[in-house]
This record gives C-alpha cells, structure tokens and sequence, in this order.
C-alpha cells in the first residue's frame, strides 16, 4: 500500500480522492490535509474532472483531527498557522461538486469533512458525532455551524454538547445522509451517482451548487434573486440549446460543457 496520505484515481470525468492513513483511521494529520488541498486544487483545474468523491475506504471514513499533533500545540502556533482554516477550506471552496462516501467512522474533525461536501453518500456501518467536548475542545471545521443550519440549534446542541455518535439510520433521518445504501456500497452508489452528475452541462452543474450555496448565505429574497439571475444565465449556454432542442427532437443531449 501507498505511504502517501492521499491518493488519487480518475475514472473517467470522475475522481476519487482517499484518505490514506488506515494505521491512524485517517487521523487528519497536517501532511493529510495539505495534500488534500493540494489534489482539490489540481482536480478543479483539471478539465476533463466533472465531480470528485472523497471517501476514506471502506472500513474508515475518518476518526478526526490528528490528537497527537494538536496536544502541544500552543494558543500562539494555533493562530498564527491559521490552524484548520489554512487547508481545510479548499474543500468547500471547490466549485465542482465534491461527494462523500463515507463508511465507518466519520467523527470530529471527519464528520466536520463530510460536511464540506456537498453530498453525503453512507453505508450501513457509518457513525457521525461532534465528540471534541470528551477531549477538553470544541469542533473547529465547522461542526458548530453547519450543524446548526442542516439540523437546527437543539439537536446540534445535543450531540456537540454530549459528544454522542449516531448511527447511519439516524444521520439519515435528520439530514446528514443524502442516500444511504448497504455496508461495502458506498463508493460504488457515489461514483455512480458522480458518473450522473458528470454526464451533464458542467457550467450548469457548477451553478446549481452555486445557487444552492447561497441559500445559506443570504435572505430569501436575495437568494431567489440569485437563482433567477442564474437561470437566466443559462441561456447563454450553448449546453442549454443543445438540450432542449434534444429533449424537442426526442434523442441524447451532447453536452459540449460551454
């Protein structure tokens, strides 16, 4: 096996990102999530990418920030390297659709991770939890924030507060899961639900999540603004002729992504 913290394979116009630390349950050391950043950087910059799947195997989705990297650490080594925010907002900064395959544990720092995605595929054997409280923390990648929004203020602060873990039937019933399918599933459901997304108008796509997005940045006012502008957009698009004189004429769109 790779001694690299990330690995990266292409399968047509998706990619697969997997955390690589099976003897840490892909702790998310500093090495793990620059190279993160990294491969999300690359991935957006690389035309023939569609949708990228994050996923941690299929035993681990991810037990968290690195503990042993952040005992010593220092209230000054924590602010001045910008400590979590430096390499872990490339994830939702992407503008191509990032999807999470998780099985297993997906806790702190990596239920935090899952979160940044856009899409949360889980299998059976999936956990989720905000335990930071039981090592004397708080959740610092956005735990806090968007639970809040996804779940409402009581329940995120049940299990922020607690430090419980739920299962993947219960992350399902609250919104944390978009789809849930049998243990060992996970990254073949993502993959084929990326493979759909991929096959479509990538400028399309991309202001879809776009306008999703701003929904939690603004009124609603403001945001159906947005959207409205947004499809407006569209008709500039050569994709959306295409389509629709496609749909009229009863055959295959060919997108041309432009």
């Amino acid at each position: 096996m790779s001694s690299e913290p990330i690995l990266v394979e292409r399968r047509g116009a998706v990619a697969i990102i997997t955390l690589n630390r099976p003897e840490a349950r892909n702790a998310l050391s500093s090495a793990l999530m620059k190279g993160l950043g990294a491969a999300l950087m690359e991935l957006e910059d690389d035309e023939a990418i569609g949708v990228i799947v994050l996923t941690g195997g299929d035993r681990m989705f991810s037990a968290g920030a690195d503990i042993k990297e952040m005992t010593a650490k220092t209230f000054a080594q924590a602010y001045l390297e910008d400590f979590v925010t430096r390499d872990w907002d490339v994830i939702p900064k992407c503008r191509k659709p990032v999807l999470a395959a998780v099985a297993g544990h997906a806790v702190g720092g990596g239920c935090e991770v899952a979160l940044m995605c856009d899409m949360v595929i889980a299998d059976e054997t999936a956990r989720f939890g905000q335990p930071e409280v039981r090592v004397g923390t708080i959740p610092g990648g956005g735990g806090t924030q968007r639970l809040a929004r996804l779940l409402g203020k009581s329940k995120t602060m049940e299990l922020c507060l607690s430090g419980r873990l739920i299962d993947a039937y219960e992350a399902e019933r609250i919104g944390i899961i978009a789809r849930l399918v049998p243990a060992g599933q996970a990254l073949t459901a993502a993959v084929q639900i990326a493979e759909e997304i991929a096959s479509y108008s990538r400028p399309v796509v991309m202001m879809i999540k776009e306008s999703v997005n701003r929904a939690f940045e603004t009124s609603l006012a403001e945001g159906l603004r947005f959207e409205r502008r947004m499809l407006h957009a569209t008709f500039a698009l050569e994709d959306q002729t295409e389509a629709m004189t496609a749909f009229a004429e009863r055959r295959a769109p060919v997108f041309r992504n432009r």
